[in-house]
C-alpha cells in the first residue's frame, strides 16, 4: 500500500486522472464535482462523462492496477488508485459505465480519517483540465462544502467571454481567479479544516 501513497498523494491528481481517462474516451462533456460534508464526515468526488462508454467485461476489470486500455503502457493505475484511497479510509468507491453512453465514476472519503491523503490543489487541476484542453472536451464543475457551493461551466465561460478556447492568457488569468477566489469563499464555510 506504500506505493499508492508516492504515485498519488493528492486526491486532485485522481481527479485529474480519472478527467483524462474521459477525455480519452472522447466525451464531450466532463462533470466534476467536490462535495464536503462535515456533519457526514466526507468528501466525495464524482466525475462524470458521456464518452464512449466501457462494455461490462472492461468495466469488471477497470479497478484491476494490471489492467488498462491504453496501448502505451501496461498497467492501469489511475482507478484502482482512487478506489484504494477511499476504501482506505472507510469510504466506499463505485463506477458504472453503459457502452456508448458514458462513465461515472465516484468515491467518498471519511474526512476525519487519518488515513485521508489531502485533496490537493482542486482549483489548478480543474484550471489545467479546462484551460489546457484540445479536444473540444467542456467541463462542468461543482465544489461543495456545507451546502455553500459554487461552479465553472466551459460553456458559460465561452459563450460570456465570446471565445472558443480559454487557453488565452487573459481569458486563463480570469478562469484561474475565478476558481481561486470562489474555493476560498467556499471553504471559509468549513475554516480549520485541514483538507
Amino acid at each position: 500500500m506504500r506505493l499508492f501513497w508516492y504515485a498519488m498523494n493528492e486526491i486532485s491528481l485522481n481527479v485529474l486522472d480519472i478527467a483524462e481517462n474521459s477525455v480519452r474516451a472522447q466525451a464531450k462533456l466532463i462533470e466534476i464535482y467536490v462535495a464536503i460534508n462535515t456533519s457526514a464526515d466526507t468528501l466525495t468526488i464524482t466525475v462524470k462523462d458521456n464518452g464512449t462508454g466501457m462494455d461490462e467485461a472492461t468495466l469488471a476489470k477497470v479497478c484491476d492496477p494490471f489492467f488498462t486500455s491504453r496501448t502505451t503502457r501496461g498497467v492501469g493505475l489511475g482507478v484502482s488508485f482512487f478506489k484504494a484511497a477511499a476504501e482506505l479510509t472507510g469510504g466506499s468507491f463505485y463506477i458504472k459505465s453503459t457502452l456508448g453512453v458514458g462513465t461515472e465514476t465516484s468515491a467518498t472519503f471519511v474526512l476525519s480519517s487519518i488515513d485521508r491523503m489531502p485533496l490537493g490543489n482542486i482549483s489548478e487541476t480543474i484550471f489545467t483540465l479546462a484551460v489546457f484542453n484540445e479536444t473540444g472536451a467542456e467541463f462542468l464543475y461543482e465544489y461543495e462544502a456545507d451546502g455553500t457551493k459554487f461552479s465553472l461551466d466551459t460553456r458559460e465561460f465561452k459563450a460570456v467571454l465570446e471565445t472558443d478556447t480559454l487557453n488565452i492568457p487573459d481569458v486563463s488569468a480570469y478562469v484561474k481567479e475565478y476558481l481561486t477566489e470562489n474555493t476560498e469563499e467556499v471553504n471559509e464555510k468549513i475554516r480549520g479544516l485541514v483538507l
